[in-house]
């Protein structure tokens, strides 16, 4: 059985170029540039709880950068290094090395396209989680934030919604999709893409952000708090694949739309005199973005039908802590 330290060895150990020490030492060393701030972000993936315990180890790997990624995307941010933590099963240890070589194949799979580096981490045995903290550099005073929506600001969305929710309905077996639905599916859910370069882009042209992880109902609902506003949205306009709009009138499928989570697109607002330049972006980006309502003065969100009426709706986004 690999110990502690051959696993990180033969696995997560590589040189680095653009922190001034990496792994090996009791802490690693970056040097910022001049004139950035850093964005720093963690998140922790839990066995049984985010991912299933028979998940493909390489998606695993992809995926659990990916939703990091996907936090610097929304501050606006280049992401620079990453620090991982892995809890590992003896079993898993034991009995199944190829699950580690997946997993950092995944892993360094996205972190080599976006010149990443790993300079630290831990790793322990215990139940399977996966902890990431990444380090992001983003121009000083230019970070998109949560808690700058203006009034009148549009609101857009990056991509579409919903499929990574509709996936997971799927393998819960709360609804039945056909193998070529899932198939479109499922990438959403196993190896999502983050809007890395659309986040970057966005400074000077947005006015706030955020990543759509916990739902759309819920996460543009921080963007209203943080920045004591209310919004409109139009339930028509939220772009969605053909297979969910397929579902659409199903409420399970419409949770998925509103609330299910695990999207990892952009939800932003930015002034009306930038739709031009948006759509522009959108074109150059090959990345839909589209809007789907207004930033306006008060307090709440209200989803509205074709006809503008306001819906009535009983949905809430993921809260790790609503049993």
């Amino acid at each position: 059985m690999c110990s502690e330290f051959d696993i990180i060895h033969r696995y997560f150990k590589r040189s680095v170029s653009g922190a001034v020490l990496g792994i090996g030492d009791d802490a690693a060393l970056i040097a910022p540039t001049t004139g950035i701030e850093l964005a720093i972000s963690t998140d922790t993936l839990v066995c049984g709880k985010h991912f299933f315990p028979d998940a493909d180890p390489y998606k695993l790997g992809y995926k659990s950068l990916a939703v990091n990624l996907s936090d610097m995307a929304a501050m606006g941010a280049k992401p620079r290094w990453v620090l991982l933590t892995l809890t590992l099963p003896e079993d898993l240890v034991k009995q199944n090395i190829a699950w580690l070589s997946g997993f950092s194949d995944g892993f360094f799979a996205l972190a080599d396209w976006y010149q990443i580096e790993l300079i630290g981490g831990n790793t322990t045995a215990g139940a399977l989680n996966i902890g990431i903290q990444i380090i992001g550099e983003v121009a000083a005073g230019k970070a998109l934030r949560r808690s700058d929506a203006k009034l009148d600001d549009d609101i857009w969305v990056s991509g579409k919604i919903g499929d990574a929710a509709l996936a997971l309905q799927h393998e819960l077996g709360r609804l039945a999709l056909h193998p070529t639905e899932i198939e479109q599916c499922l990438p959403a859910l196993l190896t999502p893409i983050a809007r890395v370069e659309l986040g970057q882009r966005l400074i000077g042209l947005a006015h706030s952000a955020i990543d759509l992880s916990d739902g759309l109902m819920a996460d543009l609902g921080h963007i209203l708090t943080a920045s004591g506003k209310a919004a409109w949205i139009y339930m028509t306009d939220i772009p969605c694949s053909s297979v969910l709009e397929k579902y659409r009138q199903q409420s399970v499928v419409m949770n998925c739309l509103l609330a299910g989570g695990d999207d990892y697109e952009l939800c932003f607002t930015a002034p009306k005199i930038n739709r031009r330049k948006i759509d522009m972006l959108s074109a150059e980006l090959a990345i839909p973005l589209t809007r789907i309502g207004e930033i306006y003065s008060g307090e709440g969100l209200s989803v509205r039908d074709a006809q503008g009426n306001a819906m009535t709706l009983e949905i809430r986004g993921y809260d790790h802590f609503r049993f």
